[in-house]
């Protein structure tokens, strides 16, 4: 495929000039020719050449009059000028390069000279408007990269949160006894939450919490269910002692399945709530909990305040085999379970803020 020659535009009032300067450069260039300034004017309203050579002594209107009018219209401006002139003198040159022209070239001229500095001069008009593209660009990107940064943050947690909800509804759908349930543990560990940073209660351990990404990650601590067999799940009735020991191991269940989306997505940080509820939400504080039978403060901070939770809407929620407690018989039997089921500092917060949890976790 052929290059497309740029195009170059040569003033001269000497015809003779012209035509030498075409039989240089039309083996380069496509050359366009104007006798005079008012010429090349006229010309320059249908074309725009890559440069002009431009010569400066020339009836009428001479190349320093013709150049200054160039660089003062918007559409001319930026076509650079070669002077090509029979003067010689340094001040001559000097005055030249001042009115805006990248070059002074003196003739008669070397055919290979004049070629190689306009090829050089091409060049460097090319560099410049590349430069002065990446400049706009580079000034474009700066000026919007918080708000780019935010929409990609965002469209990151917009996913996140996609894929915890959809997790979470797939588990709401098997195990529709518990209805509701998911989202009436988010709302009371909100309120924990909310009383543990007005508290200053654990204040190092929860100081740098994504609250958010939190409570949208307390959504699956019951994940795991989806491996328990729907016999199982679904039952109607209590669970005998063996049927019992299958569903505790949807805790470890969960765990897994949230190590393995995390292998998967080779990204960890997003779901690492996500694990702490499922893993840890039926540890005890006197160790009496499973799957690992965890004690005291070696049960992560989150699965205790997801044990206090979990059980609280389970005492209050009404089931097949048992009616729902009331508000003060779940308080009571949680503050009955301090020390022994619940950590003692988070059964006082949950006290302090057990009213609220009537109206949010009413049915």
């Amino acid at each position: 495929m052929a290059v497309e020659k740029k195009l170059v535009l040569l003033v001269d009032d000497n015809p003779t000039n012209l035509k030498v300067g075409i039989n240089v450069l039309e083996d380069h260039y496509d050359v366009a020719t104007a006798p005079s300034a008012a010429k090349m004017f006229s010309l320059l309203e249908n074309i725009h050449p890559a440069m002009i050579l431009l010569d400066i002594d020339m009836p009428v209107m001479t190349g320093y009059d013709a150049i200054k009018i160039l660089k003062e219209k918007p559409e001319t401006k930026d076509i650079p000028v070669i002077f090509v002139t029979a003067r010689i003198d340094s001040d001559d040159e000097l005055e030249g390069l001042s009115l805006g022209a990248i070059d002074y070239i003196t003739k008669p001229f070397q055919p290979s000279l004049l070629l190689k500095r306009i090829e050089v001069h091409l060049l460097v008009e090319a560099q410049r408007k590349v430069l002065e593209r990446q400049t706009v660009e580079l000034k474009y990107f700066n000026e919007n990269l918080q708000e780019m940064v935010r929409e990609k943050t965002q469209g990151v947690l917009d996913l996140q949160n996609a894929l915890l909800k959809t997790m979470a509804d797939m588990v709401e759908c098997r195990d529709d006894i518990t209805g509701g349930h998911i989202t009436r543990t988010q709302q009371g560990i909100k309120i924990i939450l909310e009383e543990l940073e007005k508290s200053s209660i654990y204040s190092e351990e929860i100081n740098g919490w994504d609250v958010d990404l939190l409570l949208q990650s307390c959504q699956l601590h019951d994940v795991g269910k989806i491996s328990i067999n729907d016999n199982i799940l679904k039952k109607t009735e209590k669970l005998n002692d063996e049927e019992f020991e299958l569903m505790k191991k949807h805790a470890s269940y969960g765990e897994g399945i949230i190590e393995k989306i995390q292998t998967l997505a080779k990204e960890s940080d997003f779901l690492k709530y996500a694990k702490i509820f499922a893993a840890n939400h039926h540890e005890k504080w006197d160790g009496s909990g499973y799957p690992r039978g965890l004690k005291g403060y070696d049960i992560p901070l989150l699965g205790r305040v997801m044990a206090i939770v979990d059980v609280y809407d389970a005492l209050i929620s009404e089931r097949p085999y048992k009616k729902a407690f009331t508000h003060e018989e779940a308080v009571r039997i949680i503050t009955e379970g301090s020390g022994k089921h619940f950590d003692p500092a988070l059964v006082e917060v949950f006290n302090t803020r057990a009213e609220q949890f009537r109206k949010p976790m009413s049915h």
